[in-house]
C-alpha cells in the first residue's frame, strides 16, 4: 500500500487562538485553548475536540467500509466520544 499524506497548516491568530487549514480543502477551522485551561476560550474548537473528532470519524469511516464490504444494512449511525 502506498503511503497517504495529509497536509495541514496552522497559523497563530492572536492570544491563544490559531487557524488550521489545508491546501486540499477550502474551509478553515479556528482553534484555541479550551476553557478548562488557563485563558481558555469558549465556543472555539480545541485540539482536544479535534483529536476526539479524528478518533470518532476514523471509527465511523472504518465501520462504513466494513459494513459496505460485508453487505450490512443499518438505518443510522451516531457514534459518540467523550
Amino acid at each position: 500500500m502506498e503511503p497517504h499524506y495529509f497536509n495541514v497548516n496552522l497559523s497563530w491568530i492572536s492570544d491563544r487562538k490559531g487557524e488550521v487549514s489545508s491546501p486540499e480543502l477550502e474551509d478553515k477551522i479556528e482553534v484555541a485553548t479550551p476553557p478548562p485551561f488557563p485563558k481558555g476560550i469558549e465556543g472555539v474548537w480545541s485540539p482536544e475536540h479535534l483529536l476526539t473528532a479524528a478518533v470518532n470519524s476514523c471509527f465511523m469511516t472504518t465501520f462504513l467500509a466494513v459494513a459496505e464490504n460485508s453487505n450490512l444494512n443499518f438505518s443510522t449511525a451516531k457514534p459518540k466520544v467523550n
